[in-house]
């Protein structure tokens, strides 16, 4: 079990339906530009949560996983995008770097499924969420915000679900 600090926020989920609106909570939080960046092991529940994340993000558009496809766009009414890469399948950074990951993050939200493989090439301010495994229907949650927009966007988030601003002795 890691040490947390004041900004680093760890939750738990005991179901997909419970994940999904975690992840609403969050998409609702997000803005233009954000970088949200899901790693855990298959199965760990990454796709789940962004289809929360698109939900509250405000797309209507079916959440899947874009394993063969790299990137798939869910878009809401007043047209800002949420990009959703899965980096799984890319064999080189030069792949990564093709995507152009700045110019989706202009755009738009990008969240990557499997970060750990382009982590190069991300900016460096970002939210990294680790999610594991932990039973049949329970997983953890880690959320490491890297720069002030994401340490205020794990505080809002904390203050949405936990009704608190600050963890306990803190």
């Amino acid at each position: 079990m890691p040490i947390l600090d004041a900004h680093t926020l760890e939750l738990f989920s005991r179901s997909p339906d419970q994940t999904r609106r975690l992840g609403m909570r969050l998409g609702a939080l997000m803005r233009p530009g954000d970088v949200i960046c899901l790693q855990g092991d298959l199965g760990a529940g990454k796709t789940t949560l962004v289809q929360g994340i698109a939900r509250g993000w405000g797309s209507l558009d079916a959440v899947s996983s874009p394993t063969f496809v790299l990137v798939n766009v869910y878009r809401r009414p007043e047209g800002h995008p949420l990009f959703h890469l899965d980096a799984y399948r890319l064999s080189t950074l030069e792949e990564a770097i093709d995507l152009d990951i700045d110019s989706l993050i202009q755009e738009g939200a990008l969240v990557i499924e499997w970060p750990e493989r382009i982590t190069a090439i991300l900016p460096p301010e970002r939210l990294w969420i680790h999610l594991t495994w932990i039973s049949e229907e329970q997983r953890s949650l880690l959320f490491t915000p890297v720069g002030t927009r994401y340490r205020h966007l794990v505080q809002h988030l904390r203050r949405q679900v936990l009704g608190v601003i600050h963890a306990v002795g803190r």
